[in-house]
């Protein structure tokens, strides 16, 4: 726990670990990676110890790991559109499929 304690501190806040030399690319080479890439890494990096050892500290030591990598997974899929523009897309595809079924028909005549 205290190691993925360091990691997440690593890779989130590299201005807390100045002292270390390799800090900043590391901080660099984690912010290259997609958020839905990091959401494993982060959910996956709370579960080892709470498989490990299941406990209600270990619970809630790896808590804050598990909801980072929560966050990045709904980072990871996206803003939710609106219910308007999603109905406006969906008559515009029906509008073209109704268009590409009419101009067969016509061409098949």
């Amino acid at each position: 726990m205290v190691m993925n304690a360091f990691i997440l501190l690593l890779c989130e806040a590299p201005f807390c670990c100045q002292f270390i030399e390799f800090a900043n690319t590391v901080a660099e080479k984690v912010d290259r990676l997609r958020s839905w890439q990091k959401a494993v890494f982060y959910c996956g990096m709370a579960i080892i110890p709470i498989v490990i050892s299941l406990t209600l500290t270990t619970l809630l030591g790896n808590a804050i790991a598990f909801a980072t990598g929560v966050l990045y997974g709904l980072s990871a899929l996206g803003k939710k559109g609106d219910a308007i523009s999603y109905a406006r897309i969906q008559q515009q595809k029906q509008q073209a499929d109704e268009e590409k079924l009419t101009d067969t028909l016509e061409g098949e005549l």
